[in-house]
């Protein structure tokens, strides 16, 4: 959740390409909305998105690291994941 002062709006100015301002134009009349709403939903969105890729990258290279590790104990060949949380908690290690 936000706080009410991180909700104030704030303005903002930005230049966009002419063919882009007409699109938007283009769903402001076909869905009644304005162009600030517009924006608002893109960048929220964009935000998201890049939001999302970090943590799946971040997650991918964690789970490179592990078998890499898991890789380097030879001996120990984990078959199910109740073998790999075991091999994981420090309790049992």
């Amino acid at each position: 959740m936000y706080s009410l002062s991180q909700i104030e709006k704030q303005q903002v100015g930005l230049r966009l390409p002419k063919y882009l301002v007409e699109e938007m134009d283009e769903f402001t009349h076909q869905f009644s909305i304005n162009r600030t709403d517009i924006i608002l939903e893109a960048v929220k969105s964009y935000i998201a998105e890049q939001k999302a890729r970090l943590f799946y990258d971040e997650f991918d290279t964690s789970c490179k690291e592990l078998k890499s590790i898991l890789g380097q104990k030879a001996s120990n060949k984990l078959q199910t994941l109740d073998e790999l949380i075991d091999e994981l908690d420090p309790i049992n290690a």
